[in-house]
């Protein structure tokens, strides 16, 4: 099982941190204070469990790191310390290794790492000591933990009573369901999640000191919950983060995390889109309409819509979302300007007030902002002129607003110019070679939207 990027990365540098087994404290001064045992104990980067009946089950790939912070009395004393770490199986005390971690910090975290000697289902203890030349701290309080390597052999079951399978479902409510280990007794929790695979389980963050600051996954409802007893089951009410079908993917996890094999339960909704209805139907490039939403009747009987999200795309600015409070109807109104250079394209979803989201609806309208251009002299896709003829190129806009265009013929660099009042403006052009040739040119909006481009072709004769 992997517990995310940060652990991973520590245990790979460890072979960089001067761990020794059974190894004699390198010198160190002592003039720095007296040496203190180690405080903040965390192995596997979990709490230390001081209460040997309630051990923390780690999941152990051959190795355990444990760390604690080393000290001395004078607290402004930086001088480099030794950590001894003692471990020994509970069962068999006789067995002790002895893993020292030279040239610790004191007040940051100082790591060592317990292998060899573990042994899936084992429950172990270990202990701290701070080593500065001759001088040893008292030990710390012993902390116990257990290995448990092996994940859970079963696969738990997912049930729902209000959003069966193989049926259209009416959506608005939240989804309940009960997720059952079905006895294993290794089994102690659930991870669920909309997506799949299943998230990877981080399981601490760090401080500027190295210090662990452990995760308790099920912190997070909206991914794990505790089974109401070893093989037991638990019920949780989710809304999709999405309308339309859904599937939720389970695994159960041990003591240690271990996640089981997975399952998934999947269901069909009906369709809870709102409508999207513009008061100009043929909204033009420039013109700003006023859109009214409306709830799916359905979906506002079973939860209220409280807001909808609207998403327009491909806007002079990029992609742009934006929320609408809803009345108590459900209804909202909002006003757009149609600014998208290749037409205005929506999509709204609706938002009730248990979280449901809807699946989306879509508003779209294509228009043509790219200029017209003609020539009397070089038409476009045909013959004419000849090398040193000249030609006049027209520029007509198929929108409101345009004060400029910007142009280049094939291998010249590009020119702006000014349209006139009626958006309009000609250029010449006199070719200096003959064969296929071509401009490109696009118009400028009095706000400073660049619009679409076009491509016109001839040929010079």
């Amino acid at each position: 099982m992997s517990f995310g990027a940060r652990p991973r990365a520590v245990l790979a540098l460890l072979g960089t941190l001067g761990l020794s087994l059974a190894a004699a404290a390198l010198p160190a001064s002592a003039a720095d204070g007296v040496p203190t045992a180690p405080t903040q104990l965390f192995n596997g980067y979990r709490n230390c469990a001081t209460d040997a009946d309630r051990p923390t089950y780690l999941s152990a790939l051959g190795n355990v790191v444990v760390e604690g912070i080393p000290g001395t009395t004078d607290a402004t004393g930086n001088s480099p310390v030794s950590v001894r770490y003692e471990a020994w199986p509970v069962a068999d005390p006789s067995r002790t290794q002895t893993v020292t971690r030279d040239r610790a910090t004191p007040g940051y975290e100082a790591k060592g790492v317990l292998s060899g000697m573990l042994v899936d289902g084992q429950t172990y203890a270990w202990r701290a000591q701070t080593v500065a030349g001759d001088a040893a701290s008292d030990w710390s309080a012993p902390c116990y933990f257990t290995i448990d390597s092996t994940r859970p052999v079963g696969t738990p079951t997912v049930t729902s009573p209000n959003y069966p399978p193989n049926q259209w479902n009416q959506g608005g409510d939240p989804v309940r369901f009960t997720l059952s280990a079905n006895g294993d007794d290794d089994v102690t929790g659930f991870q669920f999640s909309w997506t799949q695979p299943l998230p990877v389980i981080d399981l601490a963050d760090f401080d500027d000191h190295g210090v662990p600051q452990p995760r308790d996954p099920y912190a997070d409802s909206a991914h794990f919950v505790r089974a109401d007893a070893p093989g037991g089951s638990a019920t949780v009410d989710l809304v999709p983060p999405y309308g339309g079908s859904g599937t939720l993917t389970v695994s159960g996890l041990d003591r240690a995390l271990n996640p089981s094999d997975t399952t998934s339960y999947s269901f069909l909704v009906r369709g809870t889109a709102p409508t999207v209805t513009p008061s100009d139907p043929s909204p033009e490039f420039g013109d700003t309409t006023t859109f009214t939403l409306r709830p799916d009747a359905a979906l506002q009987s079973r939860s209220p819509v409280v807001s909808y999200s609207v998403h327009t795309v491909n806007g002079p600015d990029g992609d742009r979302t934006f929320d609408v409070a809803a009345a108590a109807d459900g209804t909202a109104t909002t006003q757009l300007t149609m600014d998208g250079v290749n037409g205005e394209h929506v999509e709204v979803t609706s938002r009730s007030a248990d979280g449901w989201v809807s699946d989306p609806t879509f508003w779209d309208i294509d228009y043509d902002t790219t200029p017209t251009v003609t020539s009397d002299v070089y038409p476009e896709d045909g013959y004419g002129g000849g090398v040193g003829v000249p030609g006049t190129f027209t520029f007509t806009p198929k929108v409101k607003g345009v004060v400029s265009y910007t142009y280049a013929f094939d291998s010249e660099p590009e020119v702006t110019v000014a349209a006139g009042a009626d958006g309009t403006t000609s250029v010449d052009w006199t070719p200096g070679s003959a064969g296929p040739d071509g401009l490109q040119v696009y118009a400028t909006t009095r706000s400073g939207i660049q619009l679409a481009a076009y491509s016109y072709s001839f040929t010079v004769n």
